[in-house]
């Protein structure tokens, strides 16, 4: 690779400036946030002009994970940011791409490289999109239209997501799964409207329940009125929908608040320190966005393609559904559920451990990386030299048994609340429980260094 060449194209990529400040307000911070996730909203709404036939609206569930509103100018959502990541961890991680992430040049060059191969996902999958049928244009509109149209919409995306990086709290990507999640849980569990949609992908929106002789989408609505018609089936069903996704986000927030504590004390003060906190799931959400990505894309890619049994294999099946009409005696279908459940998991833990290592490696969340923070911020293990080859050695034991262990836990979360049959995409819902929960943190943190100043050395601020 011509490093060179690279540097000279990244440098004349469209960015987002820096904040001048080396620190910004709580207020200010907030502010921006806001004003991108109303963006967000309202690009959602802008819909491709000259669009025809929209076959990728069957895939709603997935457009959750993709941060996407399929047929919009932001139907690529953050698929090209998330694909370009993918890529990457898995060049790096493998070894075929030589970059040093541990210093701030090289993670610097490792962002660039990312943003130059996000722009050219977003051409080639809106190329993808419009080519391969997912989104046709009308009769007399060129193909071309709609290309650009979401070419627009992904860079937009891409530029969002990097004035969240730089002025906001979190990423795009977190906050735009947030607002997709939360939207999908609202309308799955109070809209009144009926669900029409057609074979084809077509669907009549604006019809309410009470004008219809189908139940609402709503599965709150559905619990009440299948109550009062004595449907206990119907009821049944919804009330394990609820439920399924009431537990999904406990143990989300459960699992997030796990924390293994490291006793540090202040070299030059004896008797004076802190505990450094890792979390149990270390890499947090990342795997989770990646692997569900991935899979996400290769679904879309299969029903492209024509390759439905690609599709059936990384679609998860609706176990809990099929449980609780073993009640109301229907047979299990033990041979076609059990081994895609299987497979399902299987696919979300492995791509979920794989990520994880691959993301502390390129992060600077590593051993060495851990260790060097805590030095120059004047801090040590005690009972050990103030040696930062020791201490690296001692962060290590923690770090990668974390890693991995994490990566299993929320690839087997992540699994579970997808077939559990929750209101939104199981997979979305943990996300934006964890999501919200670093968020939490990251305004708190950002707060008490605003109330105390002086702690912002020792908090890395």
């Amino acid at each position: 690779m011509n490093v060179g060449l690279v540097s000279s194209i990244i440098g004349n990529l469209p960015e987002v400036t820096s904040p001048t400040e080396k620190r910004q307000g709580f207020k200010q911070k907030l502010i921006w946030t806001l004003i991108m996730l109303v963006a967000y909203f309202i690009l959602a709404q802008v819909p491709l002009y000259g669009l025809g036939a929209n076959a990728l609206q069957t895939f709603e569930q997935l457009s959750i994970i993709l941060g996407a509103s399929f047929g919009s100018i932001i139907s690529l959502g953050i698929g090209p940011i998330v694909t370009a990541s993918i890529v990457l961890q898995l060049l790096t991680g493998s070894g075929l791409l030589k970059l040093d992430t541990s210093t701030p040049e090289g993670r610097k060059f490792f962002q660039g490289l990312q943003k130059l191969l996000g722009l050219f996902f977003v051409i080639f999958e809106a190329i993808v999109y419009v080519y391969l049928g997912g989104l046709s244009p009308q009769v007399g509109i060129h193909p071309m239209v709609l290309v650009g149209q979401l070419i627009l919409g992904g860079i937009l995306i891409m530029l969002m997501d990097e004035v969240i990086t730089k002025w906001g709290f979190g990423s795009g990507i977190s906050l735009f799964i947030v607002a997709g999640v939360s939207q999908s849980i609202l309308i799955q569990a109070f809209s009144p409207l009926v669900d029409l949609t057609t074979a084809d992908g077509g669907a009549a929106v604006g019809q309410f329940f009470w004008n219809s002789p189908l139940p609402p989408v709503g599965q709150v609505l559905v619990f009440f009125i299948s109550l009062m018609a004595t449907d206990v089936q119907s009821a049944a069903l919804a009330l394990g929908a609820i439920l399924a996704t009431v537990l999904v986000f406990v143990f989300a927030v459960y699992a997030q608040a796990m924390k293994i504590e490291i006793p540090l004390t202040f070299g030059r003060a004896r008797g004076h320190g802190i505990r450094w906190p890792l979390s149990f799931l270390y890499t947090s959400n990342i795997p989770v966005i990646l692997i569900a990505a991935l899979l996400a894309n290769v679904q879309i890619a299969g029903q492209l393609l024509n390759k439905p049994g690609i599709v059936d294999w990384v679609n998860p099946p609706n176990i809990l559904q099929s449980i609780i009409l073993v009640f109301f005696r229907n047979p299990f279908p033990w041979t076609t559920i059990l081994p895609r459940v299987l497979v399902y998991v299987l696919l979300m833990v492995v791509g979920s451990v794989i990520f994880s290592i691959f993301w502390v490696q390129t992060s600077g969340m590593d051993a060495g990386s851990q260790a060097k923070q805590i030095m120059n911020s004047g801090l040590q293990i005690p009972g050990f030299r103030r040696d930062e080859r020791v201490l690296e050695r001692i962060l290590q034991r923690y770090i990668f048994p974390l890693t991995v262990m994490g990566g299993i836990t929320v690839g087997i979360l992540a699994a579970l609340a997808d077939v559990s049959g929750a209101l939104s995409r199981g997979t979305g819902i943990l996300l934006a429980v964890m999501i919200l929960y670093k968020m939490y943190e990251d305004i708190a943190r950002q707060h008490m260094m605003d109330m105390h100043p002086a702690m912002q050395k020792f908090l890395g601020g």
